[in-house]
């Protein structure tokens, strides 16, 4: 027993045993193997010492095991394998066998054979030297294959190679992809972004003499390159407007239909969108949004994209340039995918940015119908993703679009369809506005970060439009500094408290005759007075100066709740004070839900 009070627990006194090292060992690697991501295993036999054949599954056979505690070698065994001393260096710059003397020179043993058993060590002094090679240029290393390639060599080395400047009429993203995807190669671009007919590769063999390995690279890479040419030849003999009808030959999911389908939906979806952002003073031309909705997808049929589906809309946009279209049409062929990820660009038209939202919208729609909704870390369909996309579009290029509007818009397009599942437009509301949360999070603005309890605050209030939270969140900082701003915040909890516990929601209006208390005249004449103040505040979007005005509602709030008992006994005094309340938390949470923060 120790401790007093509070703090008095009871504890027991025990030992115990010791585990041998080889023993966890052994069990910490076989489990490390086990849970190795390895997709596809090759199944192979091996002899053991004692003569037996042991059958063992990796990604491809290992020869030697070094376990070493200090200087003595760990009894421990794995995939088919005795644990030693020995190794050997690289396969072509090293005499062959070597003996590890201890584990603390294992490394330097290593590379005075020439091999850098450090992963990170290798991958930085590859990138350093790819930078070193490329002489000016800008070397193109996203992080992927760069750690592709720092697995792929033991002692790299860096050379400069280049193809015939020829295969630059092809678009660079193509020959790019071509070079990285296919070759493992790094290409090479001016500062303005455009690419170099040279090009960086990583090799396994450092040498004075590289001719033979930088004429072998160029070798193997023009056939490639001569192929992205040929299709890219090939696509230009039909317009993208050509290939619309053969999408319905391409089906985009069993309950949903095919491409084609998809394509009207999003269509007709782009129409209603751009037609409600007209309303809003924005000029759009609807035909533009209609031909762009049309061709978005018809890049799917093309070789180029078939042969590298990376290319999907970066094509489209050549394609429709090379077809005559107008240029924000071919830009959204593009631009309708944008953002991809977090962190990725915003489209740069208009035309672009609203066929993105319509199309991001339609999946989550479509998806969601057919019961394939996100469940716990997994997203298939990368929902998440869109409505990440969705949010930073909407807030990020200022849309005053009514985002329970687009979410039913989105939901008639299925109309037609019996979905599995039916479309709750709140969850999807909802599900949406969760992504923002960390988003937001993450703007640094003003100030610095916004807390959780001013975002909880803001989204909580149910904003229509998402396009003024940034607006929104600074102002509920702002109010958050005023000397009332607690006790505002405190009145506004109890109030959403009391009317979560009345069984249904009154509905009718106030009945001033039925004020009988001065305390609750003062209010409801304070109120009233103020209303019409706090909705012109709201349409301008003086969102601090309406929280400002809030706080004059103080000192009647708090003499509301000293002199007035809510839940009278007479029903029609009882309704009618809830009836003022709930008045008073709607204005009280047009900016956002103030009582979060208390």
């Amino acid at each position: 027993r120790s401790g007093e009070g509070k703090n008095e627990a009871l504890y027991l006194n025990t030992i115990a045993t010791g585990a041998r090292l080889e023993s966890a060992l052994q069990q910490a690697l076989i489990a490390a193997i086990d849970h190795l991501p390895i997709a596809k295993m090759m199944h192979y036999q091996i002899t053991v010492p004692s003569g037996a054949i042991e059958e063992v599954q990796f990604a491809r056979p290992v020869h030697r095991i070094i376990a070493l505690h200090g200087s003595k070698t760990l009894a421990i065994h794995a995939l088919g394998i005795d644990a030693s001393k020995q190794t050997e260096g690289h396969r072509f710059l090293s005499s062959g066998m070597m003996t590890i003397r201890d584990a603390q020179q294992y490394e330097s043993q290593l590379e005075s054979a020439k091999v850098i058993a450090s992963f990170g060590k290798r991958r930085a002094y590859i990138e350093s030297e790819l930078q070193k090679a490329a002489k000016g240029l800008r070397v193109l290393m996203p992080d992927a294959l760069l750690d592709e390639v720092t697995a792929l060599v033991e002692y790299p080395a860096i050379y400069s190679c280049e193809f015939d400047p020829e295969f630059l009429e092809v678009p660079q993203e193509c020959l790019i992809l071509t070079m990285q995807t296919n070759q493992k190669y790094f290409a090479l671009t001016n500062q303005d972004g455009k690419l170099s007919n040279h090009f960086l590769i990583v090799s396994n063999i450092q040498t004075d003499q590289p001719e033979s390995i930088i004429s072998g690279n160029e070798r193997v890479i023009r056939p490639r390159l001569a192929d992205a040419r040929f299709f890219y030849l090939q696509d230009q003999k039909r317009t993208l407007e050509s290939r619309i009808p053969d999408l319905a030959k391409v089906i985009y999911h069993n309950q949903l239909g095919n491409q084609l389908q998809r394509s009207e939906r999003v269509r007709a979806l782009a129409n209603e969108i751009a037609s409600s952002l007209n309303q809003t003073g924005s000029q759009l031309k609807l035909q533009e949004i209609d031909r762009a909705a049309q061709l978005a997808k018809a890049d799917l049929l093309t070789d180029m994209v078939g042969e590298f589906p990376e290319l999907q809309g970066v094509m489209g946009r050549y394609y429709a340039l090379a077809n005559h279209e107008a240029p924000d049409v071919a830009a959204a062929c593009y631009e309708h995918y944008l953002p991809r990820y977090a962190g990725d660009s915003l489209p740069q038209t208009l035309v672009g940015t609203v066929l993105a939202i319509a199309d991001k919208l339609e999946t989550i729609i479509g998806i969601w119908g057919v019961g394939l909704a996100p469940t716990g870390d997994k997203d298939p369909y990368a929902l998440r993703r869109h409505a990440l996309g969705i949010c930073r579009l909407l807030l990020e290029k200022n849309l005053p679009l009514n985002l329970m509007q687009l979410i039913g818009l989105a939901k008639q397009q299925f109309s037609n369809l019996a979905l599995k599942v039916e479309i709750d437009e709140e969850v999807i509301y909802q599900f949406i506005l969760d992504r923002l949360k960390a988003y937001l999070k993450d703007q640094v603005i003003e100030g610095g970060a916004f807390s959780s309890a001013e975002i909880d605050a803001v989204l909580s209030a149910h904003p229509d439009r998402i396009n003024d939270l940034i607006a929104r969140l600074l102002a509920i900082r702002a109010f958050n500094q005023l000397p009332q701003a607690n006790s505002l915040a405190s009145a506004n909890k109890r109030i959403s408290n009391i009317l979560k516990k009345v069984e249904g929601k009154p509905n009718t209006d106030i009945n001033p005759s039925l004020l009988s208390i001065a305390a609750e005249q003062n209010l409801y004449a304070a109120l009233t007075q103020l209303q019409p103040r706090l909705d012109q505040q709201l349409q301008a979007q003086q969102f601090f100066n309406l929280l400002q005005d809030l706080v004059t509602l103080s000192e009647p709030i708090d003499q509301f709740f000293a002199d007035v008992m809510v839940m009278d006994e007479n029903i029609g005094l009882r309704n009618n004070r809830l009836v003022l309340l709930q008045r008073l938390h709607q204005q009280m949470n047009l900016v956002a839900d103030i009582g979060k923060l208390a």
